[in-house]
């Protein structure tokens, strides 16, 4: 599970950042969450191809956040794409992405799958689950969280090979759940097979105030993606905008025992002062990262003394 930064800006774009664009590739798939403008050169700079799988999620609807749609999906064409792709996005999403390639002059060689979500889940796969809530912006916005399903647990190395089950196969029947029968004697995955291990927690707020529902849909998360547009001597700014100043942020992740926090959608203002940004999240919250457009994170499994 791999998080890439596309874009790390919001409102427009600067010397240092793009708009907002966040992909995580996993499983074979890339779920994008927004799509700022020049989303798709972002992406082919940091290698991530345009999988059969490609999954959009749209927080809201303000340009920063969906303009890039046309140039990604032309360029998608330009490469000869028979798959579908799927956007997600809020009431609107439909008559909005069907306006831009109309007024772009350009339609895609391949299906354009839109759905427009509530809170609850959004889509479900073999391996995932992505789910929604609203957050609180100036417009109809939601906050995204792409949980991993439970993997199976560890085999008991030291008791299968006391018994002298050799690898293979009957090792794989066992971690699926299913009792071997070997050398007349029946064994259950519950001796061979420790208990199922916990999956992998995402969170991406888009443009949001802090709110205790994002503290709550963030609990425990391996990543918070959140909005920290300002620094807190901007903060009726950022309240009047719809937007968390990274204090805020910090203390959203703070709240929610998150492992790591990334601030996202940092002003223009800031180029010249990441360290000050970061800095004040980091007094609150240790673990707080302010990455720069291109840099990718590879998230890790949690330990077993984190399965609860």
């Amino acid at each position: 599970m791999r998080i890439v930064f596309l874009g790390t800006g919001g409102g427009m774009p600067s010397r240092r950042r793009g708009l907002p664009a966040v992909a995580i590739k996993y499983a074979g798939s890339i779920l994008l969450f927004d799509c700022g403008e020049s989303t798709q050169r972002q992406a082919i700079l940091a290698g991530l191809g345009f999988k059969k799988d490609f999954k959009i999620f749209l927080t809201h609807l303000h340009g920063d956040h969906v303009l890039g749609l046309p140039g990604l999906l032309y360029t998608m064409s330009m490469l000869n794409r028979k798959d579908p792709v799927e956007i997600f996005g809020p009431a609107g999403t439909k008559e909005v992405v069907k306006s831009l390639l109309v007024t772009t002059s350009g339609m895609t060689d391949f299906p354009v799958e839109i759905v427009e979500v509530d809170e609850g889940v959004v889509c479900t796969s073999r391996e995932y689950t992505v789910e929604s809530i609203r957050s609180e912006h100036t417009v109809d916005s939601f906050a995204y969280r792409l949980r991993e399903k439970e993997r199976p647990g560890r085999m008991r190395v030291e008791y299968l090979e006391s018994i002298g089950l050799p690898r293979g196969p009957l090792w794989g029947r066992l971690q699926r759940g299913h009792a071997v029968i070997y050398k007349g004697r029946r064994i259950t995955p519950e001796e061979a097979v420790g208990p199922p291990r916990k999956g992998r927690v995402v969170v991406y707020t888009g443009d949001t105030r802090p709110t205790e529902r994002i503290v709550e849909f963030s609990r425990n998360a391996d990543v918070l993606i959140h909005d920290a547009t300002f620094s807190h001597d901007l903060f009726e700014r950022a309240r009047a905008e719809g937007h968390s100043t990274v204090r805020e942020a910090a203390e959203v992740a703070a709240a929610a025992a998150v492992k790591r926090l990334y601030l996202f959608h940092i002003s223009p203002r800031y180029d010249e002062e990441s360290e000050r940004l970061l800095s004040e999240a980091r007094s609150i919250f240790p673990e707080a990262y302010l990455p720069e457009d291109l840099t990718h994170f590879d998230v890790p499994y949690p330990s077993d003394e984190d399965r609860d």
